[in-house]
């Protein structure tokens, strides 16, 4: 891979609708876009498009990622703890819901995932995020392009 920012996305958990605006966004914006799973990710035929396929495990995806990935990168992950990683090596870390992790909010972030990983540790009901929206969509593909933008400039 060239040395020009690239997109690493989160591939086990990211809900379809990303995955196709991160494939529309990165062929028209000629980005090279790397999904990284546990299983195999059918995606367009595309010079711009990469499917990444790792061992099966709970962290095998995340460490792929951390480790290839470069300053300037971007990667869409629900992963809190990957977010992390990315903004300590100088790359951009968005979620599936355009919310854009920074310095600032990791930390705050990553405590409450904590938490509520204690929580749930000690048989507390949590629940699980709520239900992936069209506003969540839009959310999404407004942060994308916005991290394309800077790219061009």
């Amino acid at each position: 891979m060239s040395d020009a920012p690239r997109i690493w996305v989160d591939a086990d958990a990211c809900p379809g609708p990303v995955r196709d605006i991160v494939v529309r966004a990165a062929n028209r914006a000629q980005v090279q876009a790397v999904f990284v799973a546990n299983q195999w990710i059918r995606l367009p035929t595309s010079p711009w498009l990469r499917a990444m396929q790792v061992a099966q495990g709970p962290d095998e995806a995340d460490n792929a990622i951390a480790f290839q990935l470069a300053a300037g990168d971007l990667v869409v992950t629900q992963d809190i703890p990957l977010a992390a990683r990315a903004i300590e090596a100088g790359a951009a870390a968005m979620d599936p819901r355009g919310e854009v992790h920074t310095p600032d909010t990791i930390a705050q972030r990553l405590s409450m995932r904590n938490l509520m990983d204690e929580l749930r540790g000690a048989g507390v009901q949590t629940g699980g995020p709520p239900a992936f929206h069209a506003r969540d969509r839009q959310a999404f593909a407004a942060g994308l392009d916005r991290w394309l933008a800077r790219l061009r400039r």
